[in-house]
């Protein structure tokens, strides 16, 4: 007798012994004729306080409180979790949440028949990770968007689709993916012939790593999230971001047939390329290779995918996004709080330039501090403020280098014999009596300075062109993108560059009052919370429209809800037969009618549907069944 306890019992108890007690699980209403049932999908985010994209999930969850929400989160780490959440609005029915931090062990994958069936999919997943894609090297943008043939695809979707219903019939899947079975399928796929030279260089401990590092990305393949009450019941499933968070949402597709919208504001392969400079080429290869794949797939069976930027698009459409799919969705950020500074841009300091963001060796102000200090042989009275905090210990390390930088180029001053020498350069954090908050570290100076080497969207400049000040940025990322006209761009690690755009700007006012106007007029325009909220409202709506029908809605009776289903999900009137139409037109006989698809039913000389049918486009019924 098998005695091993259930595998969704094992699950169930890991997925909610990480909600806080007492929270586990929010009372649930009755959706309304107009009401959209969202399950919201995070990795590392909502609802943790501490989560990196919290703050837009939660403006877009409260502005849209017409809907219902279902979170489904994926914590990064113990310290994420320990912190507890932000506080819910009543419109989030559900929360459901899974650690990708911790080491699961739900037994293993018992029976000859079980074992064999998960060498077969993970040897198909290691297979497609290690073959050169033709055009381009594994993983690389170009190799997927315009080499990666089909049959790769097809063979890293039957793969991922294969081990996520050996985890739902079986169980055991996170130990399996962390097996010697494992380790040895990404060594015969590494020394296969097809392999890649990355991969064939692979050895054990590069084999070990990635193996574990696949197992975690994974790990949302053993959730019991995909039964029809739970994920499977929501309208629509709505990703935050890319890669291991959107998996939810490809299972939701794959198993209860759930549109899935994807939102990303920074591409997970990018990033993946941008924080993995310390692996040896092999692990960075196949990686990439994953990350590149599950990006492809994502795009593929996506209904809409949102990039909140043009810079995140253009590395969606390399990966393989479709651009019908495409609707860029710019971040929505709080202009109530910059208000004061951009209806008074006179009360800045002319003589000083603001730097404000997070410490960290990517802004790269050793270059900023020595455009300073050309700044200062051109004009002796202009100052600095640098306002933000270190990053983790790098960070930390940083800025001790950055201000004995400062104190190198610049000796302290006075200004007269008798007063105390200060430093032109300052190091603040926002929070104490001088700057309390970040506006008032924006409103101090009359010019705005981004000197970053990487960057993807930054909310930095937008909330200072909600402040009006004029900017002078590096051109990386989606700061074009972002300031328009508004501002000067110039090169990245260029100090000279920066430094004479800034001087520029600080002997003509009135062409700095000028850019500080437009910018705030085209950043009200652009990056408010109402306009991402509206688009997000309008997105949701023309999903369902082209979606079927999966239940019924009800009304407190227990009675089916009039007008509760959206016209779309039927096309109403008769399909004509195929001959008819093709004789009618003095064709030739193409033969015995064919026999009608599963779901029609004989009316007449045509076939009329009994179902609900998905119309792509504005077509007759007679086209319809043509087609």
């Amino acid at each position: 007798m098998d005695n091993r306890p259930s595998r969704h019992l094992l699950v169930r108890i890991r997925s909610s012994r990480c909600e806080p007690p007492g929270q586990r699980r929010l009372p649930k209403r009755e959706i309304g004729g107009a009401r959209v049932r969202i399950g919201l999908l995070t990795e590392g985010g909502y609802p943790y306080v501490s989560g990196e994209a919290g703050l837009w999930c939660d403006r877009l969850v409260r502005g849209l409180e017409q809907h219902e929400f279902d979170v489904y989160a994926l914590s990064r780490t113990e310290r994420e979790e320990a912190e507890g959440w932000v506080p819910l609005p009543p419109q989030v029915g559900r929360v459901r949440t899974a650690p990708l931090w911790e080491t699961t062990d739900d037994g293993a994958v018992h029976g000859r028949r079980a074992r064999r069936r998960f060498a077969e999919c993970y040897g198909e997943l290691a297979t497609a990770l290690c073959t050169a894609a033709p055009g381009g090297p594994a993983g690389s943008p170009e190799g997927l968007a315009e080499g990666q043939s089909a049959l790769e695809a097809d063979r890293f979707a039957n793969a991922l689709y294969g081990l996520a219903e050996l985890a739902r019939d079986e169980g055991g899947l996170p130990a399996a993916l962390r097996s010697e079975t494992a380790v040895r399928a990404l060594e015969r796929a590494c020394r296969a012939p097809g392999a890649h030279r990355s991969a064939r260089e692979a050895r054990v401990p590069d084999l070990l790593t990635v193996a574990a590092r696949l197992e975690r990305a994974l790990r949302p393949l053993s959730l019991d999230w995909y039964e029809d009450d739970d994920l499977g019941s929501v309208d629509l499933c709505h990703a935050a971001s890319g890669g291991t968070a959107a998996l939810p949402g490809l299972l939701a597709r794959h198993f209860c047939d759930v549109p899935l919208l994807v939102t990303e504001y920074g591409v997970r392969l990018r990033a993946h390329y941008l924080t993995e400079p310390d692996s040896s080429p092999a692990i960075r290869s196949l990686l990439a290779s994953f990350h590149g794949r599950l990006a492809a797939e994502t795009y593929r069976r996506a209904a809409v995918i949102t990039p909140g930027n043009t810079h995140a698009r253009r590395w969606q459409e390399r990966c393989g996004a479709d651009r019908a799919k495409l609707r860029t969705v710019h971040p929505g950020m709080d202009a109530a709080p910059f208000a004061e500074a951009g209806e008074s841009p006179e009360c800045a300091d002319p003589r000083t330039l603001v730097w404000v963001g997070r410490v960290e060796p990517a802004k790269d102000l050793v270059s900023l501090l020595h455009a300073f200090a050309e700044i200062r042989r051109a004009e002796p009275a202009a100052r600095l403020r640098i306002v933000g905090s270190p990053f983790g210990t790098e960070g930390a390390a940083y800025l001790a280098h950055c201000k004995g930088l400062a104190a190198q180029l610049f000796p302290d001053e006075a200004d007269g014999p008798h007063a105390v020498g200060r430093n032109p350069v300052s190091f603040e954090e926002t929070g104490g009596p001088e700057l309390p908050t970040r506006a008032d570290a924006y409103a101090s100076g009359a010019l705005v300075v981004l000197s970053s080497v990487v960057e993807g969207f930054p909310s930095g400049l937008v909330e200072a062109m909600f402040c009006g000040r004029a900017t002078v940025s590096t051109d990386v990322g989606a700061v074009v993108e972002a300031i328009g006209g508004t501002g000067l761009v110039v090169p990245p690690r260029n100090p000279r560059a920066l430094a004479e755009a800034c001087v520029a700007l600080l002997r003509d006012p009135e062409r700095r009052e000028r850019l500080g106007a437009a910018a705030r007029a085209r950043a009200l325009e652009l990056f408010t919370v109402e306009q991402n909220i509206t688009a997000f409202h309008s997105i949701y709506l023309e999903i369902l429209s082209r979606t079927p029908v999966r239940r019924v809605v009800l009304d407190d009776t227990g009675a089916p809800l009039p007008f509760a289903v959206p016209a779309e999900a039927h096309v109403p009137g008769r399909w004509s037969d195929p001959t008819a139409r093709i004789a009618a037109r003095g064709g030739p006989s193409p033969g015995p009618s064919p026999s009608p698809g599963p779901g029609a039913v004989r009316s007449g000389p045509g076939w009329a549907t009994d179902g609900p049918v998905r119309a792509a486009a504005p077509v007759s019924a007679t086209e319809g069944a043509a087609r």
